[in-house]
């Protein structure tokens, strides 16, 4: 990998591998557990959604007010999961558009969720959702009982990023963005990052 890398494309990629997923939801699967302790699926949607539009708001300038960034509420009832799909559906489609623009302009982001009152390289802020997009892509396809097809070039994808995650007490542990590291044994490039992510590739509901 070299410093200057073009991640939007294969961002985009990445979330045109969740929105079958997200369009799989049923109503009486909202309340599922998923591998993100504590959180149904329900809540799961809705910071999916809530990143989407925060990093498209960020991408455009905007992204130094947390309230920018919270979680998309999924209502319960019986259009939840058609309300569900149509916020991701949006919410990506912006992120796809502002992620480009950020990337060719060299622009840089806040991301006052990661470190407040820092501005972030626009190639390093698609990297951080893009991995955000794979793994809670599996979450959705874990949670639903299905495969999860990652292309194996945004495996070793993920896998890099992962690899550059700090595993300090300030990032890993509960109420963190991620767990501790797991002993990594898994062969494929995703279970790996999964694994170094602090996810558990055969986790089950």
């Amino acid at each position: 990998m070299t410093a200057r890398l073009e991640l939007s494309r294969p961002h985009a990629r990445a979330l045109a591998l969740i929105a079958p997923l997200v369009a799989a939801v049923q109503p009486d699967q909202l309340e599922l557990p998923t591998p993100c302790a504590g959180w149904p699926l329900r809540r799961l949607l809705a910071h999916l959604i809530g990143q989407q539009y925060g990093f498209a708001r960020a991408a455009r300038g905007r992204g130094a007010d947390p309230a920018g960034w919270a979680d998309h509420p999924v209502a319960a009832g019986p259009g939840a999961a058609l309300a569900a799909l149509a916020g991701s559906a949006d919410s990506a489609s912006q992120l796809v558009d502002a992620f480009a623009a950020a990337e060719a302009q060299d622009a840089t982001l806040a991301l006052p969720e990661i470190r407040p009152g820092h501005l972030f390289p626009a190639t390093q802020a698609i990297g951080f959702h893009l991995l955000d997009t794979l793994v809670h892509g599996w979450d959705l396809a874990a949670t639903l009982g299905v495969p999860f097809d990652c292309p194996p070039d945004l495996a070793e994808l993920l896998l890099w990023i992962a690899e550059q995650v700090p595993v300090d007490p300030e990032v890993r542990g509960p109420g963190r963005a991620f767990a501790p590291v797991r002993p990594v044994g898994a062969d494929s490039p995703f279970d790996r990052a999964l694994l170094l992510l602090g996810r558990d590739p055969r986790w089950r509901p």
